[in-house]
């Protein structure tokens, strides 16, 4: 199995959502910044997200997106479905068809692989990976980093 950069994008930017959680909307040009995502790969995403009952977006001054539910109570199992990444570790994507129309020889190891992926990732919620110090140590050097980067038109000479 392999996680593809549409699955790593999208938990990066659930998990930036979960850190500023307590902050109001988040704009998805924020996190493209914080997250050095681009904007338009972000909006594939978050519509996505959105269908999934993971994200609401508000409109208007301060818009953008928030959690539709605290951070405790969505797992990473849930971002990579609702963006419809496969957990499957099998060469027949579980059809179980790897040699012409049976099963291959390896077939049930790779299917009890793809389960415990999915379980393991059942089991860590967006508000576990807030509480790991290594996330909010890389949380706090991407705010100042943000906020130190001066627009170019204000800078004077």
């Amino acid at each position: 199995m392999k996680l593809t950069t549409k699955g790593r994008y999208a938990v990066t930017a659930m998990l930036d959502l979960a850190l500023h959680y307590d902050k109001g909307s988040v704009t998805l040009a924020d996190i493209a910044r914080r997250q050095g995502i681009s904007l338009s790969y972000l909006e594939q995403l978050f519509a996505k997200l959105r269908r999934g009952g993971l994200v609401e977006s508000v409109r208007g001054p301060g818009g953008g997106y928030n959690l539709s539910r605290p951070p405790a109570r969505i797992a990473v199992a849930q971002i990579i479905v609702a963006i419809n990444e496969n957990i499957d570790a099998t060469r027949c994507g579980g059809e179980r068809n790897c040699q012409g129309d049976e099963p291959c020889l390896t077939h049930q190891l790779w299917e009890d692989l793809s389960h415990r992926i999915y379980d393991f990732l059942s089991g860590i919620t967006l508000a576990d990976l807030v509480a790991r110090p290594h996330v909010q140590e890389v949380a706090a050097r991407q705010e100042a980093r943000v906020h130190f980067i001066v627009p170019a038109r204000e800078v004077t000479g």
